[in-house]
C-alpha cells in the first residue's frame, strides 16, 4: 500500500502540473496583468522547483521554513474561533507573527484570551554587507516570508469583503506557503477559497461517507441476493427479468436517472426534495429526506452491475465438477448451494464491491452535481474547474487511498471465503 501510494502521489502531482489551465488567471480573471500573475504564483509557492513542491505536498514545508525563520512553527487554533493559523513561537513561548507597515516591522503577539497585541519590532531586521535589511518571519496569511526593507515589492491580496483582489505593499522577496503535508493531514491552502483544504476536505469526505454507506447497505445485500436468485434459476423467467432489468438500470446514464427521479418524485409527486441544500453541518441528520433521491439514483446504477457479476459467478460455480459430484452423491440442494457453491461464487462480487466503495465515495461527480450534494466528487469537480491544485491533489490521493485500502480488505476477505488462499 505504501509503495502504491508513493508512486500514485508522484503521478497525481505530475498530472496536476502538466494539466492545461492557468491557476493565476482562473482566480484573478481574464484581464490579469503578467505582474499580477507572477505575484500570485510566488505567493502560492509555484515558483519553487518541482521537487520542492512535491515534498511540500507530501511531508510539508514547515520544517524547511523553520530553518529560515529560526523559531519553532506551530499551527494553532485561535481561542474563540474554529480556524487554525500558523504562528512562530518566540523565546518566551508567545505565538508571534509580523506584518510590514511602511518600513516598520510590526509584531503581532497572540494572547491566551485570543486577542492580539501589536508592537514595533524593528530590532529583528538583519543588515548585510550591502546595507540591505531583511527578515524571515510569518505573515498574516500562513506563509513564511523574506521581507526586505525599502524594496518597494507589492503583492495581490484577496479581500474578505466580496473576495476582490487588491494591490498591497509588502516588501516580500520570497514566499514559503506553510503546510504539514498530506502525510500529516494538511494538504495546504485552497486557491479557490483561501481556507485550509483539510477543513473542507474532511467535511466533504464525511458527507460522501454517509451517502455511500446508506447506498452500500441497501445496494450490496440486495444485489447479492438477487444475483444468487438469477444464477440459481439460469434461463428461467425470473433470471430473464432480473438480467434485463439490471442491464437497463446499469446502462442508463447517471444524469438521466437522476433527472427522471427528480421529475417524478420531486416535481410531479412532490414527495421528496429535488436538491440537497445544506444549511448547517448537521443538515443530513436534520433533513434525511434530502438523501432519498441521491441514494435511489445510486441504487439503480449500482444494483444491476453487482447483480450481473454475482449471477455470472454463481452460474459458473454451479457448473463446476465438484458441484456436479455433490449432486451425484445425493446431498440436499440448499446444502450444496450454501455450503459448497456460495463461498466460491462470492469471490468475484467481493472484488467488484470493494472497487465500488471508492466509486461511491468520490467517483459520483455527476450524481453529486445533479443534486447539489456537497460530497467528495462534487468538491473534486469544482476544484478541477478552478485548477485548485492543492485541493485536486488532496482529493485524488484520498480517493487512491480508499481504492487501495478497500482492495486490501478484499484480499483479507478472500482468505475467509477460500481456505486455499494464503498470504505469506
Amino acid at each position: 500500500m505504501l509503495l502504491t501510494m508513493f508512486i500514485v502521489s508522484i503521478i497525481v502531482f505530475g498530472i496536476t502540473e502538466i494539466a492545461p489551465g492557468n491557476v493565476a488567471r482562473k482566480i484573478l480573471g481574464a484581464f490579469a496583468t503578467p505582474e499580477q500573475e507572477e505575484s500570485f504564483r510566488r505567493q502560492l509557492g509555484l515558483d519553487h522547483p518541482l521537487y520542492v513542491r512535491y515534498l511540500n505536498l507530501l511531508i510539508g514545508s514547515d520544517w524547511r521554513a523553520e530553518r529560515f525563520v529560526g523559531m519553532p512553527l506551530e499551527r494553532i487554533k485561535r481561542p474563540g474561533t474554529e480556524f487554525y493559523e500558523w504562528w512562530a513561537m518566540d523565546e518566551d513561548g508567545t505565538p508571534i507573527r509580523w506584518k510590514l507597515e511602511g518600513e516598520d516591522l510590526i509584531a503581532l503577539r497572540l494572547q491566551p484570551d485570543g486577542t492580539v497585541i501589536k508592537s514595533i519590532d524593528n530590532g529583528r531586521w538583519q543588515t548585510d554587507e550591502s546595507d540591505v535589511s531583511t527578515f524571515w518571519g510569518i505573515d498574516m496569511h500562513d506563509r513564511a516570508i523574506l521581507w526586505e526593507k525599502g524594496s518597494g515589492q507589492t503583492y495581490w491580496l484577496r479581500t474578505k469583503a466580496g473576495g476582490f483582489w487588491v494591490e498591497k505593499a509588502s516588501g516580500a522577496k520570497k514566499y514559503i506557503p506553510l503546510q504539514k503535508g498530506i502525510v500529516r493531514g494538511d494538504p495546504g491552502i485552497s486557491v479557490q477559497t483561501g481556507r485550509p483544504v483539510a477543513e473542507t476536505l474532511f467535511r466533504r469526505l464525511q458527507n460522501s461517507a454517509i451517502l455511500a454507506a446508506i447506498a452500500f447497505v441497501i445496494v450490496m445485500p440486495l444485489a447479492l441476493v438477487l444475483g444468487l436468485i438469477a444464477g440459481l434459476n439460469e434461463g428461467k423467467a425470473i433470471d430473464r427479468i432480473l438480467s434485463i432489468g439490471s442491464l437497463a438500470g446499469t446502462s442508463t446514464p447517471e444524469f438521466a436517472t437522476g433527472i427522471f427521479l427528480i421529475l417524478i418524485f420531486a416535481t410531479w409527486l412532490k414527495l421528496v426534495p429535488g436538491a440537497t441544500v445544506f444549511t448547517s453541518a448537521k443538515a443530513i441528520f436534520e433533513k434525511p429526506e434530502m438523501l432519498v433521491l441521491p441514494v435511489l439514483t445510486l441504487t439503480l446504477i449500482e444494483l444491476g452491475y453487482v447483480l450481473r457479476i454475482t449471477r455470472a459467478s454463481m452460474v459458473e460455480v454451479m457448473g463446476t465438477a465438484y458441484i456436479r459430484t455433490a449432486f451425484l452423491k445425493g446431498l440436499p440442494y440448499w446444502r450444496i448451494v450454501f455450503k459448497h457453491a456460495l463461498r466460491n461464487a462470492l469471490m468475484a462480487p467481493i472484488t467488484v464491491i470493494m472497487l465500488h466503495v471508492n466509486w461511491l465515495m468520490g467517483g459520483l461527480v455527476v450524481v453529486e452535481a445533479i443534486f447539489g450534494f456537497p460530497g467528495l466528487g462534487n468538491y473534486l469537480y469544482k476544484s478541477g474547474l478552478y485548477k485548485d491544485i492543492f485541493a485536486i491533489e488532496a482529493v485524488a490521493l484520498v480517493m487512491v487511498f480508499l481504492a487501495v485500502g478497500t482492495q486490501l480488505v478484499a484480499d483479507i476477505i478472500y482468505t475467509f471465503l477460500n481456505p486455499r488462499i494464503r498470504y505469506a
